[in-house]
């Protein structure tokens, strides 16, 4: 399995969301900057996932994107199915998520003994990204000691 620059760029921008902005919106450039992802990239991008339900946008002076749920409900498997076709190691080897059948039909369907070793390899990665989110990224990134804009944050009162 490869996956797209869409789904690995989407979820460093969630992350990075998630990491630095908490429930406030961010603009796109912020995330731009930080990520090194291009602001016209990340805006396709962030059409899947607000198609998705994962993101939310404000539009204003106080507008950008913020995520549409906490970073706990937000697994690593939501957000790779919002930005790829299918998540799958091979076409015959499982079900698509959006189709609920197999995405092309095998000419050795019920005779092929790799296409289990495939089908046990796609339920364990969805068993592994379903289980992994935004928090948990959140998490190992404190504890690399990845710095974030929160922690730089300065605070204007008039």
């Amino acid at each position: 399995m490869r996956l797209s620059t869409k789904s690995r760029y989407g979820l460093r921008a969630m992350f990075d969301i998630a990491y630095n902005c908490g429930p406030e919106p961010v603009q796109i450039q912020d995330i731009s900057r930080r990520q090194q992802i291009s602001p016209r990239y990340l805006e396709q991008i962030f059409q899947s996932l607000k198609r998705a339900g994962l993101l939310k946008s404000k539009r204003g002076p106080q507008g950008g994107y913020a995520l549409s749920r906490t970073p706990e409900e937000i697994t690593v498997l939501d957000i790779l199915n919002a930005t790829e076709q299918d998540v799958l190691l091979v076409d015959c080897a499982g079900v698509t998520p959006k189709k609920r059948r197999r995405k092309s039909e095998c000419p050795f369907e019920g005779n092929c003994v790799t296409q289990t070793v495939w089908a046990e390899a796609n339920s364990l990665l969805n068993t592994l990204f379903g289980g992994m989110t935004l928090d948990t990224l959140c998490q190992r990134a404190r504890t690399m000691g990845i710095k974030n804009d929160a922690d730089n944050s300065i605070m204007y009162n008039i």
